[in-house]
């Protein structure tokens, strides 16, 4: 989300400015590339860049592109072909191994539904997005439909003015499918080759952290570089304090009983007992009964889990069981707080995306696959 921040924020500043600018969408990957389909950038007239598209090798010439575009005032797709062997033809050493599509639009600051409006309409609410990209890898020659739907689960739709008639309904279609949370791309049957680019995309994670003491300085220090939300919650005001964690966006101080009240909790929320206080986070955990959550993480051994939950119903362990994770974190042999942080975080990123952590030099196929 930070990305998407920032993007935001060089948009309206160019828009004051009355300057020029055009974004750049990776729409599609075949093999390996360095970023996968949604990373974007913002460019320019002047030449300067927010966000990436690759490691740095595709921006040059995208930039040269995005210029050309901002000119014309019509999107095109950039196709960059990293399975040669020989690579630096393109005078970029991508080492990548993939064919990588790359959308280029224009932006027209008096259109108010133009790409980087939708992408701000995506976030603004705590809400499940999709957003929908039209294009054509046949026929990259001509004019790309582009970026041109969004809807939310909050049923708010917003659409371009342009969507040609005869892909409408196809559209409609797509967005039917609530089933879908994951990105994908599919073809529009019939409709020129066409493909539809449906970007998934979820509000941003969020950490509930129960927990002020030294140990989990770095745990919220971490969390920031992950651009996740942290509120911190702690019954001791000297400890949860701005001044400690100023990356916190909520810092709550309160009693076991009243911890949990006014927070609200979502299948995008994760919760981590640190108190180092048992009775405490007993009661927060008999609070957080019944609330959405996919992963309640309790720093400790196994034998402290156990016994919070023998104070529950049998009922209330089957709920709770679910989503526990204790002892919290990945199996890395960590040591000391830094790495503790870094257990922990990377264990909530495997759950929440429901993977098997394991050495990617044992994986078959593509990183991103």
């Amino acid at each position: 989300m930070r990305e998407f921040q920032s993007i935001l924020s060089s948009y309206y500043e160019y828009k004051a400015a009355g300057i020029q600018a055009a974004l750049a969408t990776v729409v599609k990957v075949e093999g390996s590339s360095y970023r996968r389909p949604g990373a974007r950038m913002l460019v320019s007239s002047s030449g300067k860049i927010t966000g990436a598209i690759s490691g740095g090798c595709l921006e040059g010439d995208a930039l040269r592109k995005a210029q050309a575009v901002m000119f014309t005032k019509q999107s095109m797709l950039a196709i960059y072909d990293t399975t040669d062997e020989d690579d630096q033809k393109f005078g970029l050493g991508l080492g990548c191994n993939g064919i990588i599509y790359v959308l280029i639009e224009p932006l027209d600051y008096t259109n108010p539904y133009n790409p980087v409006i939708l992408l701000e309409k995506a976030i603004e609410k705590r809400v499940i997005s999709r957003l929908l990209t039209v294009f054509s890898t046949k026929k990259t020659r001509e004019v790309q439909i582009g970026t041109v739907m969004l809807a939310r689960s909050d049923d708010e739709i917003f659409k371009q003015h342009f969507i040609p008639e005869n892909i409408q309904s196809e559209l409609n279609q797509v967005l039917s499918r609530k089933s879908d949370i994951v990105s994908k791309i599919v073809p529009l049957n019939g409709k020129n080759d066409l493909e539809v680019f449906i970007e998934f995309v979820p509000p941003t994670l969020r950490v509930v952290l129960f927990g002020a003491g030294n140990d989990t300085i770095p745990l919220a220090k971490m969390i920031d570089i992950l651009d996740w939300s942290l509120i911190l919650v702690d019954g001791r005001k000297q400890y949860a304090s701005p001044e400690r964690f100023p990356s916190a966006q909520q810092i709550v101080v309160a009693t076991a009983d009243e911890a949990v009240d006014g927070l609200s909790f979502d299948y995008h929320t994760v919760v981590l007992l640190m108190t180092h206080n048992f009775d405490y986070e007993k009661e927060v955990l008999r609070k957080l009964i019944g609330h959405p959550l996919p992963y309640i993480g309790i720093l400790g051994p196994q034998k402290k889990s156990e016994k919070l939950l023998s104070f529950f119903t049998t009922e209330e362990r089957k709920l709770l069981s679910e989503k526990i994770f204790g002892p919290v974190g990945l199996n890395i042999g960590a040591e000391g707080s830094e790495e503790i942080a870094l257990a922990i975080l990377a264990e909530i990123k495997a759950v929440l995306n429901r993977t098997q952590p394991y050495s990617l030099k044992l994986k078959s196929g593509p990183i991103h696959g």
